[in-house]
């Protein structure tokens, strides 16, 4: 496993906290606006996703990239997780990865 480049696992709330860092989300696709993604966090914020513009709508995307001010993300890998995924456990982990657990992950 390459750990030189470790993506904090973040949800809307948490990845303020990370701005200039590599992270890793899932967002609900809802619309583009001039090449942006624009997408709804598993918590429930809305994120805007540079560089993940083609994604179809309603599908869920694991994205990686670099945090940046105002709830957006520059892509580096965008991953099509299709319409059946459950954001809830994903949620879940997030919290735990910034929270009680946070020793386990990198």
């Amino acid at each position: 496993m390459d750990t030189s480049g470790p993506a904090a696992f973040v949800n809307g709330e948490i990845l303020k906290m990370f701005v200039g860092r590599r992270v890793r989300t899932v967002v609900q696709a809802q619309r583009e606006e001039g090449g942006l993604l624009i997408g709804q966090s598993t918590d429930g914020h809305q994120l805007t996703i540079k560089g993940a513009s083609g994604a179809p709508m309603s599908h869920y995307m694991e994205i990686i990239g670099i945090a940046e001010p105002n709830q957006a993300i520059r892509a580096e890998v965008c991953t099509d997780f299709g319409e059946n995924f459950d954001p809830a456990p994903f949620n879940g982990l997030c919290k735990l990865a910034n929270g009680q657990m946070k020793d386990l992950f990198l």
